[in-house]
């Protein structure tokens, strides 16, 4: 039997295996070590604990690292940012995918750019400074809705693409107007891509210390700011149990988005493709 044939018997069972093994190790050297004693997770490893601390931890991390006013400044900037970013994205992809004419094609091309191009911080910074918005949670939700249009306007245009334009103008028929057609027809329709669109711009988000360090860092308090600035202080100096705790719960959020949202971002996935 040659090596083509039996690895093309293996690669079911092979890849599973290694798609698995590269998921749960992480996970479960982040549940292990946030499990653990502060002697115990002086070297993380993926041995269990002695005796399992972790409901210790989590407490020890949400009174001491005040975990909840960070939340809520996470909450302040992701919820308004990825309404904003998948309400006006959708609505511009919808356009760009109906109107297919030479400028629209090229507004696509430089809409979806973002996507390999960075954002200059600096010059965001200064154009912040600017309008009076550097600091405040307003100007973090502009710069997450600037960064992250590429990826809504890349998925969704490509998913109009694929929804019959006969449905649109059945409503235009019966007097629908543009923001009625978006609204009672297209939007319903784009639930399976937005969802996709939800859980990477959230994750995107969430967990961002970078951009969120220049623009409101020392002035709001997010999940990922509040947790290095207490390992810079010193809190969680060497208390490897308590940083990976923090990690886990600061985690929480998203994999329990995910869990509800999953089947729509598979279909989400999968639908350009199928249809």
């Amino acid at each position: 039997m040659s090596d083509a044939r039996i690895w093309t018997r293996l690669q079911p069972l092979v890849t599973p295996v290694l798609v698995a093994l590269s998921i749960g190790i992480p996970l479960w050297l982040v549940l292990v070590t946030a499990a653990k004693s502060r002697g115990e997770a002086l070297q993380p490893d993926l041995s269990p604990p002695a005796q399992w601390h972790l409901l210790d931890n989590l407490r020890q991390v949400w009174t001491d690292g005040e975990v909840l006013p960070a939340a809520l400044g996470s909450l302040l900037v992701v919820a308004p940012s990825v309404a904003g970013v998948l309400l006006f994205g959708s609505m511009a992809a919808w356009i760009l995918a109906r109107r297919a004419t030479r400028l629209n094609a090229v507004l696509y091309a430089l809409a979806i750019s973002g996507i390999v191009l960075p954002p200059a911080v600096v010059t965001v910074v200064l154009l912040l400074r600017q309008l009076g918005l550097a600091g405040t949670a307003v100007g973090m939700i502009g710069v997450y809705m600037g960064i992250y249009m590429s990826t809504v306007i890349f998925f969704v245009t490509g998913f109009v693409r694929t929804i019959p334009a006969s449905l649109e103008e059945a409503a235009q028929m019966d007097g629908a107007g543009p923001l009625k057609i978006f609204r009672l027809v297209v939007l319903p329709l784009l639930r399976p891509v937005l969802a996709t669109a939800t859980i990477l711009v959230c994750l995107y988000v969430w967990n961002d210390v970078f951009y969120a360090f220049f623009v409101v860092g020392g002035r709001l308090d997010t999940l990922p700011l509040n947790l290095f600035r207490v390992a810079s202080a010193g809190l969680y100096l060497d208390n490897w149990h308590l940083i990976f705790a923090y990690v886990l719960l600061m985690s929480l959020p998203l994999i329990v988005v995910f869990a509800v949202t999953q089947r729509k971002i598979i279909a989400g996935i999968t639908s350009g493709a199928v249809k």
